[in-house]
């Protein structure tokens, strides 16, 4: 690691100045992804701008939402009694991600802003478009079991390794965030991008940004839901492809849906034309697999990820089969 100055912020708008004064500059809180990205010299910051004494720890309760603070980890999330009571979606998600050792440190800001875990992002030695742009991209024609079926360009086929991301896609929260010109609030499906020709932009924030706090409307989805990880391994493993589910049954018919894929794509992929096409309908066994075969309407594989399309397909039928369940 190259050596760099460090900083501490005291205010929100004071880490907004001084990451715009340094364009090489980063902000930091847990940095249980930031830390490893520049000790393998992916990343290498001038500067970097400590965000751990800013007032954005808190989980509010108002009217009509929960303002969950960017500086939050991801362990007082997941156990905070409330939210497990009234979003229990993002309890389950927040649980199935990382180690608990690495919950304990882990922000929910940072969780947003974590990158891809696909191999050749992270051997310096093999391209990547995106950690240098322009270089091509190693997983097309190579090694790509992890990568996309969704949204994929001929520049990048990686895809976002969050599970609480998948949750707060399906649950429509947005992001509030802070930066030069003032606040403004994105919603949740619009906050990360697919790759496109610039793969190395993951997310729609300006550079200068900094995330204080995610808001999540109130919803009914309180009993039936459940967030469905499929990995090579129970513990501290990324998903082949997980599924995020939120029901709202009343008398055996659906009155309202939520769903998202992991995994998949360069971001959350939320499920909008299944999430319609169950809308109003009777629970069955038969109708979670045609919601499973519609969700995958559009995947495409790259060889050595070609299970993801079937793999996918039944893990949604499974995931709401076990959400209606409850």
């Amino acid at each position: 690691m190259k050596n760099f100055q460090i900083i501490k912020a005291l205010s929100s708008s004071s880490a907004v100045t001084g990451k715009a004064k340094d364009n090489s500059s980063m902000f930091i809180a847990g940095g249980t992804n930031l830390v490893d990205l520049m000790k393998k010299n992916i990343v290498a910051p001038d500067k970097l701008v400590d965000i751990n004494g800013l007032d954005l720890k808190k989980i509010e309760f108002l009217k009509g939402k929960v303002s969950i603070g960017a500086l939050a980890k991801n362990s007082q999330v997941a156990e905070d009694a409330s939210i497990k009571e009234k979003y229990p979606l993002l309890a389950l998600a927040l649980a199935a991600g990382a180690s608990q050792q690495i919950r304990h440190m882990a922000t929910v800001g940072g969780n947003m802003l974590q990158k891809t875990r696909c191999s050749y992002y992270y051997n310096t030695d093999m391209p990547c478009n995106k950690r240098v742009p322009k270089s091509g991209c190693g997983a097309i024609g190579g090694s790509n079991r992890m990568a996309a079926v969704f949204g994929t360009s001929d520049s990048c086929i990686a895809v976002h390794p969050s599970d609480m991301c998948v949750a707060l896609a399906a649950l429509d929260a947005k992001v509030l965030v802070e930066g030069p010109k003032g606040k403004r609030e994105i919603n949740f499906t619009d906050f990360h991008r697919l790759p496109g020709n610039m793969p190395e932009k993951d997310n729609t924030l300006d550079s200068r940004e900094l995330i204080t706090a995610v808001e999540i409307p109130d919803n009914n989805f309180t009993k039936n839901v459940h967030y469905l990880k499929v990995r090579d391994r129970t513990s501290y493993a990324f998903a082949l492809v997980s599924v995020a589910v939120a029901l709202d049954i009343k008398n055996n018919t659906i009155n309202d849906v939520r769903l998202a894929l992991g995994g998949v794509a360069h971001k959350p992929w939320r499920l909008t034309e299944t999430e319609k096409f169950l809308k109003g309908k009777t629970v069955s066994e038969d109708l979670f697999k045609q919601a499973g075969h519609l969700s995958m309407k559009g995947a495409k594989g790259f060889g050595d990820n070609n299970f993801k399309l079937t793999l996918g397909e039944n893990a949604v039928a499974e995931a709401l089969t076990i959400a209606a369940s409850k």
